[in-house]
């Protein structure tokens, strides 16, 4: 048995890497359970908002080193070919999770974190102390966050309640070359979903949608399905016919679940998409997962420094911060989400912001935050 780390992190994506960094820069022993190798691609939007550039150079990743691009415009289309653009109020950049979670896996490593590439099949809570099972070692830790992601076997060994239902989305992404400006993160409506367009470090254009599960499922394949449906977006057709797959297939993820979920479940930190997922038209999901290991990781170390500090005052803190500082963006997410899916009211939306050009900004500073203050 291998006991006694300060923190145990499950999972090892863009906020279990952040908080691993974070914790073992202020000297907290950290292991970190990870199932999949790095560097790998990952279902997701891949662009990120400049919110959290203090927060990743306060780190010491600093991601210029990636050759990120630099997003300043965004647009939006429906399905019926209206367009309306803005510029992004605090602008932000793209890199694909290819690049930047081996990155923040390296400075891991280098900060003395120790990583174990193995799948956890149990976490249990007794006598103020954690055990977590892998199918080779169990171990216990006084702390323990859940960065597992969107869906994970940890949520259904946790019993969490969205696990349980069926959920109608499903996302497709895939890397291409192609023409696209450098500087665009554009979001395109078609029936059933919407498609977010933008460029990572190579020039490679990066798209990911979010589709319906009922509809895809009427056809042979993704191509036929894009074909058929996305195409119908003129954009999207014109953007897909002339671009160059450069993945062997896209990759793809089911039962992506956008119920409510909790930031602490069964004394379990929750941070990233496994403390709440943001919809992608928002398009910041990855600045919020980094943002919340900031969140979670201070208060860990109040925690260990402040001899008065309960767990039962860790969890509400944590929860009250996560919910301040994500709670109005997801459900502002939720909202737009369900127009979206209403074609009238998409059309109108778009023609209505394209009239009003500073309505498309405020929308955006409603599902993106400030900078981040480092203290």
């Amino acid at each position: 048995m291998k006991t006694n780390p300060d923190v145990l992190i499950i999972g090892g994506g863009l906020a279990g890497l952040a908080a691993a960094i974070h914790l073992s820069k202020k000297d907290l022993k950290v292991i970190l359970i990870e199932k999949s190798n790095y560097p790998r691609h990952k279902v997701c939007g891949e662009y990120i908002s400049n919110e959290i550039l203090p927060y990743l150079q306060w780190l010491g990743a600093d991601v210029s080193e990636l050759n990120p691009t630099n997003i300043t415009k965004f647009e939006f289309t429906s399905n019926n070919g209206k367009v309306a653009r803005a510029k992004l109020p605090l602008g932000g950049f793209g890199i694909s999770r290819f690049v930047l979670d081996d990155f923040l896996y390296q400075k891991a490593l280098a900060n003395n974190c120790t990583i174990i590439k193995e799948t956890v099949t149990d976490v249990s809570f007794n006598n103020d102390l954690f055990t977590v099972s892998t199918s080779n070692q169990v171990l216990t830790a006084k702390i323990v966050l859940g960065a597992f992601g969107k869906r994970s076997n940890v949520d259904q060994v946790l019993d969490r309640n969205f696990i349980t239902k069926k959920s109608p989305w499903l996302a497709v992404k895939a890397h291409y070359s192609g023409n696209l400006s450098n500087d665009l993160v554009a979001l395109h409506n078609f029936k059933g979903g919407y498609c977010g367009v933008s460029k990572v470090e190579n020039n490679s254009i990066n798209i990911c949608y979010l589709a319906d599960y009922a509809t895809f499922k009427q056809y042979k394949n993704i191509e036929d399905y894009q074909k058929n449906v996305l195409y119908k977006n003129k954009h999207l057709k014109t953007i897909f016919e002339n671009s160059t797959l450069l993945f062997d297939k896209p990759l793809t993820i089911s039962q992506i679940s956008f119920d409510k979920k909790q930031a602490v479940e069964n004394h379990i930190l929750m941070i990233g998409d496994t403390a709440g997922l943001i919809h992608p038209l928002c398009g910041n999901g990855m600045a919020m997962a980094i943002h919340s290991a900031k969140i979670a990781s201070e208060l860990i170390l109040d925690y260990y420094s402040d001899q008065e500090m309960s767990r039962e005052l860790l969890e509400k803190k944590y929860s009250k911060e996560w919910n301040k500082h994500f709670g109005k963006r997801i459900f502002m997410g939720r909202i737009l989400a369900r127009i979206l899916t209403h074609k009238t009211i998409t059309n109108m939306l778009v023609a209505t912001v394209a009239s009003f050009p500073g309505l498309l900004p405020g929308i955006i500073k409603q599902t993106h935050g400030k900078p981040i203050a480092i203290n």
